[in-house]
C-alpha cells in the first residue's frame, strides 16, 4: 500500500520519511506525527513493498514495524542497511533486550516500543536528525562533549583542561562511544571495533570491565555516570553534548 501526506510550510523540509507497518491505525498515527518534519511520507504495508520503495524513493527515514506479515523486520533492516544510510527507527511490540540488541546489530538506529505516544516517538525522531546532522569532530582532529576534549591526533583526552591518562584499549573504547554519541552501542558492535573483530572471551564481560575502568576516569560519579549509560542486556550509549551543542 502506498499513500503519501505532507504540509506546504516552508519549515517543512523536502525530505522523505517511509513508514513500512501493516497496520493502518499505526501508519496513520506515525504519518501524522512526522508531517510537521518531512515533506513526503510514504507508506509500505509489507516488507516487499517496503524495500522496493526503499530503492526507489530515497528516503532520509525509515520507521518499520518488525511485525510484518511477509517477512522478519529485521531482515527488511538489514536489506535496506545494504543500500541506504537513511535513519533506521525500528517499531516493536516486543521487548526482549536481546532482540533490542540485534536489530541494532542490523543496522537500526534507534527503536521504539508499541505502544508509544507521538511525542516520544518525533522527540526520537529529531535526536536521531540531530545526531545525523551533528558534525562529531572539530577540523575532524577534536571530539568536545561537555568537561571532556579528546585530541584524534596526538591520541590525547582531557578533562577540564587537565590530563587524563587511558590505557590503549581504554582510549579507543571511548573514542567510538564519543564519535557515536548519543546511538546505543551494543556489546557486539563495540567488540568488533575495539577488538577488531577478534572472536575471544566474553565481549560482555570484557566491556564490563573495561567500561568501569574509563568511568573511574572520567566520570565525577562512577556509580552515577554522566558520560557513559549502560543500556541493560544491550550495550553502552555515550550522552551527546547538551542541547546537540558541542562544548
Amino acid at each position: 500500500m502506498l499513500g503519501s501526506s505532507g504540509c506546504d510550510h516552508k519549515r517543512v523540509s523536502i525530505e522523505t520519511a517511509l513508514i513500512i507497518d501493516d497496520e493502518p491505525r499505526i501508519r496513520g498515527v506515525v504519518s501524522n506525527a512526522l508531517a510537521d518534519d518531512f515533506g513526503r511520507v510514504i507508506e509500505a504495508s509489507t516488507g516487499t513493498e517496503g524495500l522496493r520503495l526503499a530503492v526507489t524513493e530515497h528516503p532520509s527515514l525509515v520507521v518499520l514495524d518488525l511485525g510484518l506479515p511477509d517477512t522478519n523486520g529485521i531482515t527488511v533492516c538489514q536489506e535496506i542497511r545494504k543500500s541506504s544510510d537513511a535513519l533506521i527507527l525500528v517499531l516493536s511490540a516486543r521487548h526482549a533486550d536481546r532482540e533490542k540488541a540485534t536489530l541494532l546489530d542490523a543496522g537500526a538506529d534507534d527503536y521504539v516500543t508499541k505502544p508509544f505516544s507521538t511525542l516520544e516517538l518525533k522527540a526520537r525522531v529529531r535526536a536521531l536528525q540531530r545526531r545525523a546532522s551533528a558534525p562529531r569532530s572539530v577540523g575532524g582532529k577534536r571530539i568536545l562533549n561537555g568537561e571532556l576534549k579528546m585530541n584524534l591526533e596526538s591520541r590525547t583526552l582531557t578533562r577540564n583542561g587537565e590530563p587524563v591518562h587511558l590505557t590503549p584499549t581504554e582510549w579507543e573504547l571511548l573514542r567510538v562511544l564519543m564519535a557515536n554519541a548519543g546511538k546505543t552501542m551494543t556489546h557486539r558492535q563495540l567488540f568488533a571495533a575495539v577488538w577488531s573483530g577478534r572472536q575471544f572471551g566474553d565481549a560482555q564481560q570484557y566491556l564490563r570491565v573495561h567500561v568501569a575502568n574509563v568511568r573511574r576516569k572520567i566520570e565525577s560519579n562512577p556509580l552515577d555516570p554522566r558520560y557513559i549509560i549502560t543500556e541493560p542486556g544491550v550495550g553502552y550509549r555515550f550522552t551527546p553534548p547538551a542541547n546537540g551543542r558541542k562544548a
